[in-house]
């Protein structure tokens, strides 16, 4: 079994290679040939820590595994430790022996922004120019980086709880070279993409915080309770996902769905825009919608990529079992 420690994550994996590792994963999902296990995720009544499984199997890639992690809220605070831990395993689909254990923190990061920016290529308008971002945490300025690479974008909004956060936002904006501005919710409706990355338990973004012609994409809600978007928004807009099963149970589309706003045929998967079997967006006009619930197939697709890379540059070690 070969060993990927996370300290070489950062020279393996890039941000092109964890966008069109998730791309073809969620075109391979929708074409019936990659599904994903059910998700494990519960409170182990321990440090108010979220542990869980995901895990799939991919048959046009041959990727198989499961990433084993969660959130642990007080790791910062207490240990100086990013607060969502997680490993990836990886199994020979033809022997079911173990062959990779790979860290999966910067993974994570990588193909949660992977996939936004992904939904951003295939559903926003050709035209956007404003990003606003909601939420100014760790796995934003990924985000942004990765989103800010899908269109011309000529200047970056952001709001978060916690003002003194936006920080981060405004590094990330100069980096690219684009004004940032510091704005109250309701200054989303100047944005053509918005990139919601919260822990939210209830709605932020508002339905008369969007424009028409907004493509969001909404990144935090993965659990059961969690939500970042109002209901009427998913009403309103062409929504699409990574995983149907995922969104209904554990992603937004769980307020929508119980308020009797949508129902689950009416969302559509990210890869079948990718495949040409689902047009997306149908006009200037139309808001549309990515729940990014995250799917076992992402990490599963970026760790067997980083472990090709690793055994090709001789930084994996390798064990028996």
């Amino acid at each position: 079994m070969l060993i990927v420690p996370e300290r070489e994550i950062a020279e393996l994996m890039t941000r092109e290679a964890a966008f069109d590792a998730v791309e073809k994963v969620f075109a391979a999902m929708a074409a019936g040939d990659a599904y994903n296990f059910p998700v494990v995720r519960e409170a182990i009544g321990h440090e108010d820590a979220l542990y869980g499984f995901k895990g799939g199997f991919d048959r046009a890639g041959l990727t198989l595994g499961l990433k084993a992690g969660g959130y642990w809220p007080n790791n910062l605070e207490k240990r100086g430790l990013i607060n969502h831990q997680s490993t990836v395993f990886l199994f020979d689909p033809d022997t079911g022996k173990a062959i990779a254990m790979v860290g999966g923190n910067l993974l994570t990061a990588l193909r949660t922004a992977a996939a936004s920016s992904v939904s951003i290529r295939h559903l926003a308008r050709k035209d956007a120019k404003v990003i606003g971002m909601v939420g100014a945490g760790h796995q934003a300025k990924f985000q942004l980086r990765a989103a800010l690479e899908q269109r011309d974008f000529e200047k970056v909004i952001g709001w978060n709880r916690h003002p003194e956060m936006l920080k981060n936002l405004e590094d990330i904006a100069a980096e690219a070279g684009l004004p940032f501005e510091a704005v109250e919710l309701d200054g989303m409706r100047q944005a053509d993409v918005i990139v919601t990355i919260t822990s939210s338990f209830a709605p932020i973004l508002m339905k008369d915080h969007v424009s028409p012609g907004t493509h969001i994409a909404c990144m935090g809600t993965d659990t059961k309770g969690k939500q970042e978007v109002d209901a009427q928004l998913l009403a309103g807009a062409r929504v699409f996902t990574d995983e149907i099963a995922q969104s209904v149970t554990i992603g937004e589309s769980q307020h929508a769905i119980a308020a009797g706003l949508i129902a689950e045929t009416d969302i559509a998967q990210l890869g079948a825009v990718i495949n040409g079997t689902d047009p997306g967006r149908s006009s200037d006009d139309q808001i549309t919608l990515f729940d990014g619930t995250g799917v076992g197939l992402q990490d599963l697709a970026v760790a067997a990529a980083v472990v090709e890379l690793a055994a090709e540059k001789g930084v994996a070690t390798e064990v028996e079992l």
